[in-house]
């Protein structure tokens, strides 16, 4: 079977009987240690939370153009922001981290890929990087702090465009480890400021406690 363009860079392939996630890259060097076939790298949703909720199938938004600037807070060692560098193959990534540690794989990964911007710098503090960051069209955020919904809320007002989406991944056990992972997101819904909640999905199978909060400015 061909590979499916289920959205604008992101495929579906048939591995070994299996239907598996992919994006397609000139970049033959894997970042984690994901297969390559043909220049498709395979995206594990079981890695990357982006990945679970596009693989679900009930995502309709956002389509991100080849040319789209994102803001992605959270970016760690560049797993996922490998795969959105992929999508957006002409536009470009600002990948914001606070861990130093992190942030010196995510510069590695930077050298060989111009279209990500690395960012050391903390996502509750959106003032940090306005030198550096133009309107986006995307703001992704993975943060395990525990105001989750109001950094979200500061980025997507300083720097998302009208019309612009937010992914909020929501992992509740860091916004309170005591409450119940339903009672965090409703909380959270109510503090997510300015913006027009779209679709929330629980990450299950793939992520324990985890949800893809959607929303648009």
């Amino acid at each position: 079977m061909p590979p499916l363009e289920i959205s604008p860079g992101v495929f579906i392939l048939e591995v070994d009987g299996q239907k598996r996630l992919a994006t397609r890259s000139d970049d033959s060097v894997p970042v984690y240690g994901e297969r390559i076939l043909d220049g498709y790298r395979l995206w594990d949703p079981f890695r990357s939370k982006l990945a679970a909720l596009l693989l679900k199938g009930r995502s309709t938004r956002p389509v991100l153009a080849r040319d789209a600037r994102v803001l992605y807070l959270g970016a760690a060692t560049g797993t996922t922001v490998s795969h959105v560098s992929d999508i957006v193959r002409d536009g470009l990534v600002y990948a914001v981290e606070y861990s130093p540690r992190s942030m010196r794989d995510l510069v590695r990964l930077c050298e060989r890929r111009k279209n990500i911007v690395p960012i050391l710098a903390d996502a509750a503090r959106p003032e940090e990087y306005a030198f550096l960051v133009e309107p986006v069209d995307l703001v992704y955020q993975d943060v395990a702090q525990r105001s989750q919904a109001k950094i979200a809320s500061g980025n997507c007002a300083r720097y998302l465009k009208p019309g612009g989406d937010l992914i909020l991944m929501l992992k509740t056990r860091s916004v309170d480890v005591t409450a119940s992972p339903e009672a965090v997101l409703q909380a959270e819904k109510k503090n997510l400021q300015g913006l027009n909640l779209l679709q929330v999905m629980d990450l299950l199978p793939f992520h324990q406690d985890h949800f893809a909060m959607q929303a648009s400015l």
